[in-house]
């Protein structure tokens, strides 16, 4: 009797990685800046002096940053980085917490919904032809508010700022630097681990790292330079929150 071929080895195989839909939030999928909530959470449930005067002697570089003369992106991680510290001595469940009140009280109501829906129709899409597809979450919003948002609209994964909590208690620093820019860009790479980033929606200029990432770059309510770069890359346009996708 002739013995039959053994069935090739699977050991150390792995499946392929499954293609990915990306999205940013502020201004994207949210017409209002995460600070805010973040901020009126802290005033409402631990006021402090410090949190009473946070906004008020930032101004004078708000308005540079405005005018163009400091660096948009860096003024940004600055300011989280200092909201950070009032949410020191916080326990890992109150942080929770706060992040599902920000969405909840905040983000979702000034929620763009024609975005929300074109994400979630690319995202349905990208599942039908492959079911192992994801739907991620990628903001520079401290990770407790991204992880509530991406939950409130079926998200499969958010890539926010960690905020560093030793002993389940906040320090008041970033495990990470704010996640924006080439560095949002970098993250959901290393999250698609290979696998292809179909769609990318996003808002501003510092954006664009994100969406070249994408076979399909949708901007949303662009700023000037997202709007030019759409332009020549022949990116899909989003432009208010009654809108349609159409191309630039």
């Amino acid at each position: 009797m002739t013995t039959p071929p053994s069935p090739p080895s699977t050991a150390g195989t792995t499946s392929p990685p499954q293609p990915i839909v990306v999205s940013d939030m502020d201004g994207t999928l949210a017409t209002v800046d995460t600070w805010r909530g973040v901020h009126a959470w802290i005033l409402a449930n631990r006021p402090s002096a410090a949190a009473r005067r946070f906004v008020r002697i930032r101004l004078p570089r708000v308005a540079l940053a405005k005018a163009g003369l400091l660096d948009k992106e860096a003024f940004r991680a600055r300011w989280l980085e200092d909201q950070a510290q009032l949410l020191r001595g916080l326990p890992e469940a109150r942080l929770d917490e706060m992040g599902a009140w920000v969405v909840a009280e905040h983000l979702w109501p000034a929620r763009r919904q024609a975005a929300i829906d074109a994400v979630e129709a690319v995202a349905a899409g990208a599942r039908a032809t492959h079911p192992g597809a994801r739907l991620v979450l990628a903001t520079g919003a401290f990770q407790p508010v991204a992880d509530a948002f991406a939950s409130r609209m079926g998200a499969d994964v958010a890539l926010g700022t960690p905020l560093e909590v030793l002993d389940g208690i906040a320090t008041g620093r970033l495990l990470r630097p704010t996640q924006a820019g080439e560095a949002k860009a970098l993250a959901v790479a290393a999250e698609a681990g290979g696998g292809e980033v179909l769609a990318a929606f996003g808002d501003t200029v510092a954006d664009i790292p994100l969406l070249r990432l994408a076979t399909h770059g949708v901007a949303v309510a662009p700023d000037r330079g997202l709007r030019r770069e759409a332009a020549k890359r022949g990116w899909s346009i989003l432009e208010d929150a009654a809108a349609r996708p159409s191309r630039a």
